[in-house]
């Protein structure tokens, strides 16, 4: 067991942003404080940095990327716009975590966040525990394997920037396992080759829903399906999403699940999606009814052939560790209000809600930490 004043969860866009701040406003990180120092410890489950960038699809390049916004102190690197961002994004945490010397411990998994109890078994130290994985290589005889023990982390505040790749969303549709096709999410898409000359569905509304099927309608007959119709954003974008943050603000404090700022804005028109609809392939078609082995029926009864069917369904938060709390509301969602745990106020949870964005994330870490350390 070891004792700190915060644990940040995850190295993406909001931890690093935390992490700064942490660093900025005297809060060290922990392999280097001395006796005095108010400490941090930053753990992340990936096996390098990047956080979910290190697993975006091929074709997602910097010009294609949906609003990256720099990391606070260090603006992201000019580069040639069509490259990688799995590439690009990457090497910039990288760069950053080493600049600012913050002591990322990974790959480490949370097991669970609870509160502590004293040797009675009532309310303990005023500390939240964070039971994790070790991290590969200490305490294991150097040879890369994982010794037996969790490292426990006693912490006077947890900030949960765990973000929601890890989480994607599977709706369920009748029939789904019968089918005889591929059947995948964003989560595992790579590149369109994979569907030359196929037949494939792709279901969602959002960005990577259009994305994917501009480029996957390059070498495949597509069929685009969403629930609901799609509304096309007019106006100004700067006014629409600050009415959408405050709108998902408001859900996340009645402990409402975070819906994204996409469905409150509406979808704005992008390159790619006048490319595809100059090629024919944005077609909006009802959601199928259910799927069957050959393809999927629709709301018409009709059956549409595929080979492939691509779910563009989003992700949802990942926060199973949190669970031990019990946070959840009858709605299935953690009450949070300006980044903090309305029911747990030593927990933050940065990059959820509202600070799903970059610059979301980044002002929620800056937030975050600015309340701990006034209490500190």
């Amino acid at each position: 067991m070891r004792e700190v004043d915060v644990v940040v969860i995850g190295a993406g866009q909001a931890g690093l942003s935390a992490g700064y701040h942490l660093n900025r406003r005297g809060v060290v990180p922990a392999d280097r404080a001395s006796a005095d120092d108010r400490t941090f410890v930053m753990v992340d489950g990936e096996d390098g940095p990047g956080g979910a960038w290190r697993h975006r699809w091929e074709s997602l390049t910097m010009a294609t990327v949906n609003g990256i916004f720099g990391l606070p102190g260090a603006p992201a690197p000019e580069v040639d716009p069509e490259m990688p961002s799995r590439e690009v994004l990457p090497a910039y945490f990288a760069d950053y975590e080493e600049r600012f010397s913050l002591g990322v411990r990974r790959p480490v998994h949370v097991r669970q966040v609870r509160r502590a109890r004293d040797e009675r078994g009532g309310p303990g130290s005023g500390r939240l525990v964070v039971v994790t994985s070790g991290v590969p290589g200490e305490g294991d005889g150097g040879d890369g394997a994982r010794g037996d023990d969790d490292e426990v982390w006693h912490a006077r505040y947890v900030i949960n920037a765990t973000g929601t790749w890890t989480r994607p969303f599977w709706p369920y549709y009748p029939g789904q396992e019968s089918f005889r096709g591929r059947q995948l999410h964003v989560h595992d898409y790579v590149r369109a080759e994979e569907f030359a000359g196929q037949r494939v569905v792709i279901v969602g509304s959002g960005i990577s829903a259009t994305q994917l099927l501009e480029e996957i309608s390059r070498v495949a007959d597509t069929l685009w399906v969403t629930r609901r119709e799609i509304e096309w954003a007019t106006g100004p974008p700067p006014e629409n999403f600050s009415a959408a943050i405050s709108a998902v603000a408001e859900r996340t404090a009645r402990g409402l699940p975070p819906e994204s700022v996409i469905r409150v804005t509406g979808m704005y028109r992008t390159p790619w999606i006048d490319r595809a609809e100059a090629r024919g392939a944005l077609v909006r078609r009802p959601m199928f009814t259910r799927i069957e082995p050959d393809g999927v029926r629709m709301p018409d009864g009709r059956l549409e052939p595929a080979d492939a069917i691509l779910w563009a369904t989003g992700f949802r938060p990942a926060v199973s560790h949190l669970a031990p709390l019990g946070l959840r509301t009858p709605a299935v969602g953690i009450r949070v209000a300006d980044g903090r745990g309305l029911d747990e106020p030593r927990l933050f949870l940065i990059g959820y809600g509202p600070s799903q964005s970059t610059v979301g994330a980044n002002r929620a870490g800056r937030d975050a930490v600015r309340a701990i350390v006034s209490e500190l």
